[in-house]
């Protein structure tokens, strides 16, 4: 595998270049690939740099390394050929920095994992994406959040709060044992609706846009087993390398109560993060939280320190 083009900025606003995309994943990869681990990878390329044309990519099989791991998927529309695609799953960091060097700023993951048949995987996540409608905030999404994990204590689950790197909260529930995604895609449709009756002027569950002003947005649809969800410390494609972020629910209180300014986090303040509070969202994947392993040997060389050589 070679690396390629690691002057080329992809970030031009803040001078964030290819090589400190790659670093930036290689020193968060600890952390990031349980989260990667098994499930299928949609990434969102971008090779001329964010604001420049980009586009989706699943069939990256045909292209990965031979030692890269694939999964066989179900194909979303069987009416064009075969029913099934392959699919490249980020199980080792050789695989992450693969991907990195395409320019695939995004890593999106479905809710399952791969299983040798060809079919979808029981789901062992349940998510819901809140998606602020102008000219509500995160602030916003702060607060119907706390009113969601208070339902989902109520159903035995415990949720776990990330931004979405963009302008909205996601939250997550581990499903142990994993359902079908039928079931995970009907409960959290219950679940947002019933978040809409209880708070009316601020949630909604329709997925129409022109319902959205000032509303919080429970997008409960990416529990299909077809859909996917950015993955946790993922970039995101900004005019700067805002990260989905981990956070906790003191921070979401704080989002809540005017703070929402705080919860955006750029790639060099989420390794500073993860190093001092490691994987908020390890329960997610049956670990335990671990930071001491990130940044081993230090500091140089990671993404946004100019003043040591990148390579």
């Amino acid at each position: 595998m070679s690396i390629s083009n690691l002057d080329k900025v992809l970030y031009p606003e803040a001078g964030f270049t290819k090589a400190d995309v790659i670093s930036y994943y290689v020193h968060v990869a600890p952390v990031l690939l349980p989260h990667l681990e098994g499930r299928p990878l949609t990434m969102t390329r971008y090779p001329d740099g964010v604001g420049h044309a980009s586009f989706f990519e699943k069939h990256s099989a045909r292209k990965a390394p031979e030692w890269a791991h694939r999964a066989r998927v179900p194909k979303s529309d069987r009416a064009k050929g075969s029913e099934f695609i392959e699919q490249v799953v980020v199980d080792d960091l050789a695989t992450l920095v693969w991907v990195a060097n395409l320019a695939a700023l995004e890593l999106h993951v479905p809710q399952w994992r791969a299983v040798s048949d060809g079919t979808y995987g029981p789901v062992d996540l349940i998510v819901f994406d809140l998606d602020p409608g102008p000219p509500a905030t995160i602030e916003e999404c702060c607060v119907v959040a706390a009113w969601l994990r208070a339902e989902l204590e109520i159903r035995g689950l415990a949720a776990f709060p990330k931004t979405s790197g963009s302008k909205g909260l996601q939250l997550y529930a581990r499903l142990d044992p994993p359902r079908p995604w039928e079931q995970a895609h009907a409960e959290a449709r219950e679940i947002a609706g019933l978040m809409e009756r209880e708070h009316p002027d601020r949630v909604l569950s329709n997925m129409r846009r022109d319902l959205r002003q000032n509303k919080v947005l429970i997008d409960w649809s990416q529990n299909h087993a077809a859909k996917t969800t950015i993955a946790p410390y993922s970039l995101r494609a900004l005019p700067v390398p805002s990260v989905s972020t981990p956070l906790t629910w003191d921070e979401v209180q704080q989002g809540a109560d005017g703070g929402g300014e705080r919860l955006r986090f750029l790639a060099p303040q989420v390794l500073e993060r993860v190093e001092s509070v490691g994987d908020l969202l390890a329960p997610l994947t049956g670990a335990k939280p671990a930071a001491a392993q990130l940044l081993r040997g230090g500091r140089a060389g990671r993404p946004g320190q100019k003043s040591k050589k990148q390579t």
